[in-house]
């Protein structure tokens, strides 16, 4: 049976204070206590450790082995300690974010070279994808993730809202004509996608009351990247977030449409992690640089 570190202690503190008294006093714990535990360790191993006397402890041959022997336990515990204490300060290693694809491409991509400028032993490696991945199989450290979220064990955080808007081309609007009131979408082509329902089914809010207007065409696409390139293209109406389409709303290379019917709610933006103690810096660190680019 291995030896318990506590027995080792309070035997290096016999041998380094020169008593048990004064090793009672550094450990807080009472001289009888001492003894008792150095005896202990002597039946153990079937050895008498120290000569006691009256005046002070000194060391037997087998106290002396154990002794010296055991420097070498207490140097790898103080380096196991140093490289624990290292690793909890300092932002390094790999962390792995999972994303929807446009909010990586439109608004992580730019801002993570500053982040990576201010961990330079960081490194960043992404999962994309639209829907929620289990973060033990693929290792995920953060997630950013929309839409109202499953329940879990896991810890999310609002991030930011963003509207959604209908826009198209101004070439498709000039041949088809632009949708009035929400019942014309029956009579555009809506570029949508495939494979989420809640997104395929357009709200718009007419003479005060909210409705969930069908959009359908004849192409669709399961990621908002496809879906805006069609739209550039001109062929159809598409219903993207407001981050997504930014640029191109400001260049005028598209165009938005049904803006006075638009509904109010906003989908929200989380940012979602494992638990709340014991982060690691780089988990840490990212929810930070999140919170400045995005909270406000």
């Amino acid at each position: 049976m291995p030896i318990p570190l506590g027995e080792l202690e309070v035997f290096f503190a016999a041998v380094d204070s020169g008593s048990f008294s004064a090793a009672a006093r550094r450990l807080d714990l009472t001289p009888s206590a001492v003894s008792k535990l150095v005896s202990r360790l002597e039946a153990r191993l079937d050895a008498r450790l120290l000569q006691r006397s009256s005046r002070a402890l000194s060391l037997t041959e087998a106290g002396r082995a154990l002794y010296e022997e055991g420097q070498g336990v207490f140097a790898a515990l103080a380096s196991a300690e140093n490289a624990v204490k290292a690793c909890s300060d300092e932002v390094s290693g790999t962390l792995r974010v999972h994303s929807m694809v446009t909010f990586a491409k439109y608004q992580l991509a730019p801002a993570i070279g500053d982040f990576l400028a201010r961990h330079p032993r960081l490194r960043v490696e992404f999962v994309l994808s639209n829907e929620a991945v289990d973060f033990i199989e693929h290792r995920i450290d953060v997630s950013i993730q929309g839409g109202p979220l499953p329940d879990s064990s896991l810890v999310a955080r609002r991030l930011l809202h963003s509207p959604w808007i209908i826009c198209a081309a101004p070439g498709y609007l000039a041949r088809y004509g632009t949708p009035a009131v929400p019942g014309d979408l029956a009579h555009h082509n809506c570029l949508n996608f495939t494979q989420r329902t809640d997104w395929n089914a357009w709200p718009l809010v007419e003479n005060g009351v909210e409705k969930a207007v069908p959009a359908q065409g004849n192409v669709g696409a399961n990621l908002g990247d496809m879906l805006l390139e069609l739209a550039r293209s001109g062929l159809g109406l598409v219903r993207l977030a407001e981050f997504h389409i930014r640029d191109d709303l400001r260049s005028g290379r598209l165009v938005p449409v049904l803006e006075a019917f638009r509904a109010p709610a906003q989908e929200p933006l989380y940012v979602v992690y494992q638990g709340r103690k014991h982060l690691s810096p780089r988990v840490r660190a990212f929810l930070g640089f999140m919170e400045e680019c995005f909270g406000n």
